[in-house]
């Protein structure tokens, strides 16, 4: 799988773990609810990902947010935007820091707002082309909102 993260293509050392599989000694991301279960144990683990669900309350687990290094927005289908709301609130409202990245179901042509509204790394799907995402970052000249970035 291709990774763009700050409008470069990159290594993606990070590697989502199911929630009945055991944690591997690198860059590991957790379900919400493997959080929740065994938060305990995780606040022990360097380098811990989190991935949301784009039905997640993003207000439920701020308090958490200083144990991730990177937290992941799963979009299961394009239409769902959830994904730009949950990013924009980690940057603006909460002050998330980390990397905020967009897996799942996205078209290139949204990773210019997600962009915009503070997601800094996308995973690409495997019939993506990372140089073509990167230069449709830059096609876009309509802007809706303010950006983040």
């Amino acid at each position: 799988m291709q990774l763009i993260k700050d409008k470069q293509v990159t290594q993606d050392d990070w590697a989502y773990i199911a929630d009945d599989t055991a944690l591997n000694a690198d860059f590991n991301i957790v379900s919400l609810a493997r959080w929740e279960q065994e938060r305990d144990a995780l606040t022990q683990t360097q380098n811990l990902g989190l991935r949301l669900e784009s039905d997640a309350i993003v207000e439920d687990m701020v308090a958490d947010l200083a144990h991730f290094q990177l937290v992941e927005l799963h979009m299961p289908v394009f239409t769902d935007g959830r994904a730009f709301t949950h990013a924009r609130l980690l940057r603006s409202r909460y002050s998330y820091t980390g990397d905020i990245r967009v897996s799942g179901d996205f078209m290139r042509d949204q990773v210019f707002y997600l962009n915009r509204v503070g997601v800094s790394s996308f995973a690409l799907n495997d019939q993506d082309n990372a140089q073509q995402v990167i230069q449709a970052m830059g096609e876009i000249s309509i802007e809706y909102q303010q950006s983040i970035a």
